[in-house]
């Protein structure tokens, strides 16, 4: 589905740019319920999304700052938005290794597999913001280690301190 939107900034404890998605765009896309959607901005590369509540009643599309640098995009411009629905497992792309990590412990898997999809998404972006792909299987093992040692919970203070420790080697 594609219309045109402006891009707002949203300015509350947290600061950040969206773009609204028009009330009927959002009631055609999540018939079902799901609000993970492909979202592709002045015929960009397409990221993964999901349509957020603004507490009014209407939806938007977070912008960060890195991806409106990228786009070439300002506050007040108007843009051309095409979404459709997210079908990927995650509702995010899974870096390569942390999926062959996941694929090579079952019980790490078993634990990942548990979590709400909000906290596996957290994970897998925790792992997909390193460029370097030795770190992003550092950070996977990490990842799953912590899991197994609080028997699928998540204490994400605790998996910060590993993580730190892990970074430490490079």
């Amino acid at each position: 589905m594609k219309y045109q939107g402006i891009v707002e900034c949203h300015k509350s404890k947290v600061y950040y740019h969206h773009v609204k998605v028009p009330d009927n765009i959002y009631q055609k896309m999540t018939t079902d319920g799901h609000k993970r959607i492909l979202c592709t901005i002045d015929d960009n590369e397409y990221f993964h999304a999901g349509l957020l509540p603004t507490g009014d009643g209407s939806y938007y599309i977070i912008l960060s700052k890195a991806r409106m640098k990228e786009f070439k995009i300002v506050l007040g411009q108007t843009i051309d938005v095409k979404i459709e629905k997210d079908k990927s497992k995650y509702g995010m792309k899974m870096p390569p290794e942390f999926g062959e990590v996941l694929e090579t412990d079952e019980e790490g898997l078993d634990y990942f597999e548990k979590l709400t999809d909000g906290k596996k998404r957290n994970l897998i972006h925790l792992v997909a913001m390193t460029k370097n792909p030795d770190i992003r299987i550092t950070k996977a093992l990490t990842i799953l280690d912590h899991l197994k040692a609080n028997e699928g919970g998540l204490d994400f203070k605790l998996l910060n301190e590993a993580l730190k420790v892990g970074n430490r080697k490079y």
